[in-house]
């Protein structure tokens, strides 16, 4: 699907006019948006806009990290949106030239589409030009990535708060949450990157005053980027925090056996002794042996009971 938006010398605005039209004398400036395109339509960056045969295959046959390259007469940037379903990237590439921008992607962009409604209430377009729709596509895509990691945020602190060391989803959770906060610093990270190097451009035709929109988004990704960072250390807290408490736990059940072993270790011993049945044995033919030895096994038991209490090891009980 193609999708134009024109506007001419008198700063009248054209919606869809012919593509012929956009290269007279009469076009101020243009914004061309190609989604989902055909194969015909794909070929309109080679054949009708002669735009760079590398940029053609970076749009058409690879995913490429967030970049900006720099031709003849044009420049040429990939920023990513976010699925919102499953946080994987969605490329955008981005043509623009002196009097035209051209945005070129294989999925549909709900912010793309946000802003092209936008555009075609606009009255005025003397203050509208390729270089404003070029900052508003990329920070109506930034300003999406916002929601993402508040909500990440707010699952976090409903692990934190629902905390329950017997719950074994609180770390399953916990996992999945920082998955989703990787597959996020993989987009934010090199976005920040891209809007750097614009900021820092030299070679885009920029005023510094239209220059700072791009610093603003610049500003964003920077803030998101520590978004990510401290959403991480925190699952990273909890991970921790179950595992130390855990390891407690069963260090206190270990305990609590190695106790009960200890205490039973001389009376079984002593049941050995006993249970070996040989003739020449002459406690076997006591008249009490058996009461005094319950009484020897008990008195032990009690005794190494004691001992354990004196020693401090059921204070943690």
């Amino acid at each position: 699907m193609i999708r134009i938006l024109a506007v001419d010398q008198q700063n009248n605005v054209l919606i869809n006019p012919a593509v012929e039209d956009l290269k007279t004398s009469l076009t101020k400036w243009f914004w061309v948006d190609i989604s989902m395109p055909t194969v015909t339509e794909s070929e309109m960056l080679t054949d009708f806009f002669d735009f760079h045969p590398l940029a053609v295959e970076d749009c058409l046959y690879y995913t490429q990290r967030p970049k900006l390259e720099y031709y003849e007469d044009h420049s040429f940037f990939v920023v990513h949106a976010l699925n919102l379903q499953n946080l994987e990237p969605h490329e955008v590439d981005i043509f623009w030239g002196e009097n035209y921008v051209v945005s070129f992607h294989l999925d549909d962009i709900s912010e793309i589409d946000q802003l092209w409604e936008t555009l075609q209430k606009v009255k005025n377009y003397t203050k509208v030009g390729p270089i404003e729709i070029t900052h508003k596509i990329m920070d109506k895509i930034v300003d999406t990535y916002f929601p993402i990691l508040q909500q990440i945020e707010d699952q976090i602190l409903s692990i934190e708060s629902n905390f329950n060391l017997s719950d074994e989803a609180v770390i399953q959770e916990t996992f999945l949450v920082r998955s989703e906060l990787i597959k996020l610093r993989k987009t934010i990270i090199p976005m920040r990157e891209l809007l750097y190097r614009v900021t820092e451009s030299k070679k885009l035709p920029i005023t510094s005053k239209k220059m700072a929109y791009f610093h603003d988004v610049h500003d964003h990704l920077i803030k998101l980027s520590h978004m990510v960072e401290s959403s991480r250390e925190m699952t990273s807290e909890i991970r921790d925090n179950y595992i130390s408490l855990n390891s407690f736990r069963m260090n206190r059940i270990m305990k609590t056996l190695t106790v009960i072993t200890t205490i039973f270790m001389p009376l079984t011993f002593i049941a050995g002794i006993y249970g070996m049945n040989f003739d020449n044995m002459p406690e076997l033919h006591w008249h009490y042996g058996y009461f005094i030895v319950l009484g020897a096994m008990l008195t032990i038991g009690i005794s190494m009971i004691l001992w354990f209490i004196r020693k401090g090891w059921f204070k943690d009980k």
